[in-house]
This record gives C-alpha cells, sequence and structure tokens, in this order.
C-alpha cells in the first residue's frame, strides 16, 4: 500500500523498552497506570561533593539473564551499559514482531540505533582506573565500548543486519531521529525492515558533574508543567522500534501495531542551551502536513516536558500555536515525570507509551502537577490517567542545540 504520492506506508510491529519504572514495554505500561516514579536516590557510584543526588536509575538490569539467549553477538556481555539496554530493547521488539532475523536478504534490514552520549559509564571507569587507581592499562575493550554505533553493531550483528547501520546522535532528539530516519528508508523503498530507536545509560558521577554545572537540574524531581519545577532529572534506557512496510508486515500476518503517518525535524539555528518556539513549532507542523492530517485530528501529544522553566513554558506557548482552539482539547502530557529524562533514548521509550495508549485508549498522567504553572495552561493531564480513545499520538523531542523532531503515530492501515 502507497501513499498518494507513490511512497511506501510505513507500520510499527515490534516496541521495546527498557526503564526505571520497567524493564520492558508491558511493565513500563503498568507502572504508567500506576503513576509510578522512577527517580530516587543516587547511587552506584561515589557521590563525593555532588550537589544533586537525586536521578532515575535502572538499578535491577542483569545482561547475563536478559541477553544470555543472544547467539551471534558474542561480545554483547562485554560492552558497555547502554548497548545492553539497547540489545534488550531490541530483542523485545523483534521478539513481538514475530520477524525471523536474518531476513530473506538481508541488505533490505537496517538497524539505526543512536545515543547522545555512547559509553560515558565505561570512560569513567577507565579514567578512574588510570588517574585515580594508577592502572596501567585500560580493558581491551575500551574503545568498542564507548564508541557511539556500538549499539546499532551489537543489534545489528545479533540480527544479521547487512544494510544501513549506524547511530544517530542529536542530543534528546536522537531516537526520534533514528525512527524517523528508518521510517524514510522503508517509505523510499532503501530497505524493508528497520530496528530503530536509542539508548542511554550516563549517570555517573562525571555526568552529574557536568550536568550540575549547567544549573538544570533538580535537587528534588522532576515536576513538568508544575509552577514548583525548577529542572529536570536524568534518567537512562532504551526504546526501540521494529519497522516495516505495509506491505511486508501484511504479506506475512504481521501484526500491526500502529504506522508512522508522519515525522517532521527543525533546527532553531539560535542558542545552544535556551530553547525557542519556532523550531518546535515548524516541526510539528510539518509532522501534521506530513502526516496529511489537521491538528484536530490529533487525539494525545506526549510532550517533550522536561520540567525546565524555559523549555516546558515554550513548549506550551508552541502547541498553541500549532494546534490553536484545538489546544484546549487536547490531552498532553509528559512521561518524564515517571521516568525522568532519559535524554536520547527518551523518544523511543515515547514512541511506545503513545502506541499504547492508542491500543488501550487510556493516556498516561503528569504525576507530580498539583500546582499548575499559569503559562502552562493545557491539559497536561495531571496525576492520574484517564481513558481516550486516541486515533493519533503526536511526540515531540526537543534537543540542547536546538535540534527538534516529531513523529505522529496513526491506527493501523485498513
Amino acid at each position: 500500500m502507497s501513499n498518494a504520492n507513490g511512497a511506501r506506508r510505513v507500520v510499527v510491529t515490534g516496541m521495546g523498552a527498557v526503564t526505571p519504572i520497567g524493564l520492558n514495554v508491558a511493565d513500563l505500561w503498568a507502572s504508567m497506570h500506576e503513576g509510578k516514579c522512577g527517580v530516587t536516590e543516587l547511587g552506584g557510584f561515589p557521590v563525593d561533593d555532588l550537589k544533586i543526588l537525586i536521578a532515575a536509575q535502572i538499578k535491577d538490569f542483569d545482561p547475563k539473564v536478559r541477553l544470555k539467549h543472544f547467539q551471534r553477538d558474542k561480545l554483547v556481555m562485554h560492552a558497555d551499559r547502554y548497548s545492553w539496554f539497547a540489545a534488550a530493547a531490541a530483542d523485545e521488539a523483534v521478539r513481538q514482531s514475530g520477524l525471523t532475523f536474518p531476513v530473506a536478504d538481508p541488505y533490505r534490514s537496517a538497524c539505526i540505533i543512536g545515543s547522545g552520549a555512547g559509553g560515558l559509564t565505561t570512560y569513567e571507569q577507565s579514567y578512574r582506573a588510570l588517574f585515580l587507581e594508577g592502572k596501567r592499562a585500560t580493558h581491551p575493550l575500551t574503545l568498542l565500548r564507548i564508541i557511539g554505533s556500538s549499539a546499532s553493531a551489537h543489534v545489528g550483528i545479533e540480527f544479521g543486519i547487512k544494510g544501513p547501520t549506524f547511530a544517530t546522535c542529536s542530543a534528546c532528539s536522537t531516537a526520534t531521529h533514528a525512527i524517523g530516519i528508518a521510517r524514510d528508508y522503508i517509505k523510499n523503498g532503501v530497505v524493508d525492515v528497520a530496528i530503530a530507536g536509542a539508548s542511554e545509560s550516563v549517570i555517573n558521577y562525571g555526568t552529574m558533574k557536568a550536568w550540575q554545572a549547567l544549573h538544570v537540574l533538580s535537587p528534588e524531581g522532576c515536576f513538568p508543567f508544575a509552577k514548583k519545577r525548577n529542572g529536570t532529572v536524568l534518567g537512562e534506557g532504551a526504546g526501540v522500534l521494529v519497522l516495516e512496510s505495509y506491505e511486508h508486515a501484511k504479506a506475512r500476518g504481521a501484526t500491526i501495531l500502529a504506522e508512522i503517518a508522519g515525522y517532521g525535524m527543525t533546527s532553531d539555528a539560535k542558542d545552544m542551551v535556551n530553547p525557542d518556539i519556532e523550531g518546535p513549532r515548524e516541526a510539528m507542523r510539518m509532522a501534521l502536513d506530513d502526516a496529511q492530517i489537521s491538528p484536530a485530528d490529533i487525539q494525545y501529544l506526549n510532550a517533550h516536558g522536561t520540567a525546565t522553566t524555559i523549555n516546558d513554558a515554550n513548549e506550551t506557548r508552541a502547541i498553541k500555536a500549532v494546534f490553536g482552539n484545538h489546544a484546549k482539547n487536547l490531552a498532553i502530557s509528559s512521561t518524564k515525570s515517571m521516568t525522568g529524562h532519559p535524554l536520547g533514548a527518551g523518544g523511543g521509550i515515547e514512541a511506545a507509551a503513545c502506541i499504547s495508549a492508542m491500543r488501550e485508549g487510556w493516556v498516561p498522567p503528569t504525576i507530580g502537577l498539583d500546582d499548575p504553572d499559569p503559562e502552562c495552561d493545557l491539559d497536561y493531564i495531571p496525576n492520574v490517567g484517564r481513558k481516550l480513545d486516541v486515533t493519533y499520538a503526536m511526540s515531540n523531542s526537543f534537543a540542547f542545540g536546538g535540534l527538534n523532531a516529531v513523529l505522529v503515530f496513526g491506527p493501523p492501515p485498513a
């Protein structure tokens, strides 16, 4: 099935996630129903003189259990933590899709799994070993662990993907860009199948010091759109989708979860830190135009919603500019209030939330929203999720550097 312009339609047949509130999509979604908060006391490494002592960490992930069945990738057990998360999320998505890998023509498959930071955990461990512990060498796999494309390579090896395999890197828009690029490859006939998303694991002493110096972290919690918000909370995890052309999925009798109906991307080209309104606004408009739907067709919007003072107010203004009168009727939430901010992985995790909302007819809340900021006066689904029939959902990702990416998910093609 093609669009009016002859381009192929692209569908989602699998989802995978590793998050602080669930190590798979089912547990993540159950935790969102509960309004569970993944933000806890920081631990697992020396906190020394840190001022920010909270994060949304994944504390019970065991790669020896989760990845023990991997057969082709012999080194995944020795990889960086971010690659473990990516491999686990990809494996879950592939299992749900029912696809058998390698596909018949492995050059017609792609693996685009990005990371904003790559193997920062390995960097920290290696520098500690060299400069603090006085060791004379690092682990022989150090270089492979830190590379930002290692996660995509590990997943590509395990599933025998011989087509385009690489990482995207665009800070907090990384996963959304990866999914959008993979969608375009399928749409334009480059490949038939793709594994796409992002993974992140950056919570360590050095990273906390760096973010602390930027003064955008909250010492208290992640409260998007609330009057009390005073910064974001670092999270970690992975979110990965399996994408196929509609024809490919239909031919094998796959269960289609959703269609990627629209994709838009822009750059503010103005400031490295302070977000703009124009760039996010235009990315949302482009995604709607690409989907060939009107703003009023969107029922649910998963906001970028990082809980920084400027971002939340600007996103509210951008949404109003795009949706007009419908903005007041739009159900919006920031699931980062529960997962923390998983940086580059956010768009992949939030894509899974959007698709789950569409399939179940229930939208997740923004927890901690007891007293909204008057500047953030839209329906941000405070504290408790609700039943809602969702035909189309939008997911926003807006990154440092003014890098914006937006996806629109629609129902499976009839």
